[in-house]
């Protein structure tokens, strides 16, 4: 399978040049039109610490891209190699930066290492955040994009499909992404635990800074339609409010002042507070008025911020659930733990895997190996048939002959490859093989 990825190594790469090698949403349709010519498809991940370039190398033209108007091939069909080099010069230039100077902060993988690294990208296995989910959709996004402007070849697609469903397989059968490991991905994990539908949960944000900023994009992502952003800078939870409505347009935000903490507080299902407050903003006097306005329905607490927002005696509180960010700590680092060992399991099941998507190109492979020879069959079959006709009306022969002649031809014709075979086979001393060539041509006439 002719498949590379070259990619920019984010742990060596300074982060200058990161940035220059990024790919913007504006320049990738000319960059993949421009890598449609030396490659037999193509697609781009760039994410904020991801760039990478995966391509199919050319093969025969039978194999054409799912826009056939915009296929290109190159009329020089260079080697793997070859062809890392053509795109890494190609990059250098697109991007108008020395060869020589990108060249030490470039990896490529090649073949079964090229899908091995698709399938654990896409796994979330090679994330830094190992396990974490977001790296699949960027990479989906990516592809719709390629295939938008026809730059996925039959081949190429095929490939696509394996990879994401072993990541998908890879996902679903170990426990490498179950574990929460961010403190939004941590705060979002107990939201869902506790709140059987977020929809209908209101989510009170106490401070516009960037760990609520964080924790609320998880939160908001998972449908909370109501919001209310509680902060000292207005203009800062302004621009917090406009970015949570990307997220979610249906989202009703409000933003009110900090001082109307205690006002608002009973309203709100999940709390996130890190104020960088030297003083107690929630105390045990106002969360417990807050409760009891409730009518004693659950409530999430999370305090991030040290000092504390909330004052530990809140937690005694029924249906009252708080957590500091030394609790989340501790649950994220057990986490961490578990998803380590589960990458082990990921890893294997990933090589088991790449095994099973190359014996399924193969098979691909030999099926239109098996047609081309099929139709080769016919045509001499027709052939041969063509005569016997052309002979019983010129030749006084009896028709009987004829068939039999035609008969006896067209044993000979079928046999031939299937008797040629098994000589080579024998004479390679492949015992087993030939023992199952012959098996499997005797089984055949036998059903016939």
């Amino acid at each position: 399978m002719k498949l590379l990825v070259i990619g920019v190594n984010h742990k060596t790469a300074p982060i200058a040049l990161r940035e220059q090698l990024a790919f913007s949403a504006e320049e990738l349709p000319k960059a993949l039109e421009q890598l449609a010519n030396i490659t037999h498809g193509s697609v781009i991940v760039s994410t904020c610490n991801r760039t990478e370039i995966y391509a199919l190398a050319p093969e025969d033209e039978s194999d054409n891209t799912q826009n056939p108007q915009t296929k290109s091939h190159p009329t020089h069909k260079p080697s793997l190699n070859g062809l890392i080099e053509q795109i890494t010069h190609w990059l250098a230039a697109f991007k108008s930066i020395d060869h020589a100077a990108i060249t030490p902060y470039l990896y490529h993988h090649k073949e079964s290492q090229a899908i091995t690294h698709w399938i654990r990208v896409a796994a979330g296995l090679d994330s830094m955040i190992l396990g974490e989910p977001q790296i699949l959709g960027q990479i989906k996004q990516s592809v719709a994009q390629s295939l938008s402007q026809g730059r996925i070849s039959k081949k190429l697609n095929w490939v696509i499909d394996q990879v994401f469903g072993a990541a998908k397989q890879v996902r679903h059968d170990t426990k490498v992404g179950t574990q929460a490991v961010t403190l939004g991905f941590a705060t979002a994990k107990l939201a869902t635990q506790i709140f059987d539908d977020l929809t209908d949960c209101t989510f009170l944000l106490v401070a516009a800074g960037e760990m609520n900023r964080l924790v609320a994009n998880h939160i908001v992502g998972l449908g909370v339609k109501r919001i209310i952003i509680a902060n000292r800078n207005p203009e800062r939870a302004n621009q917090l409010a406009s970015d949570l409505k990307n997220i979610n347009p249906n989202a009703s935000i409000e933003v009110v002042p900090l001082s109307a903490l205690a006002e608002y507080l009973p309203q709100a299902d999940i709390v996130s507070s890190c104020s960088g407050s030297m003083e107690r903003l929630i105390d045990f006097k106002m969360a417990k008025k807050a409760v009891k306005k409730r009518r004693y329905r659950p409530m999430l607490l999370v305090d991030l911020a040290v000092p504390r927002d909330i004052e530990e005696k809140v937690n005694k509180l029924d249906e009252v659930y708080l957590y500091s960010i030394d609790d989340l700590q501790h649950v994220i680092s057990g986490n961490i733990e578990q998803r380590r060992q589960a990458a082990v399991d990921a890893e294997l099941m990933v090589s088991q895997l790449v095994v099973n998507i190359e014996r399924r190109f193969q098979v691909r492979q030999v099926g239109g190996d098996i047609q081309a020879y099929r139709e080769e069959a016919h045509r001499h079959a027709q052939k041969l048939l063509i005569e016997a006709l052309h002979q019983l009306q010129v030749s006084d022969e009896s028709t009987e002959l004829v068939m039999e002649e035609l008969t006896r031809k067209l044993t000979q014709t079928l046999t031939h490859a299937p008797s040629k075979l098994m000589r080579k086979v024998a004479s390679n001393g492949d015992t087993d093989t030939m023992d199952m060539v012959v098996d499997t041509l005797n089984e055949a006439y036998r059903r016939k």
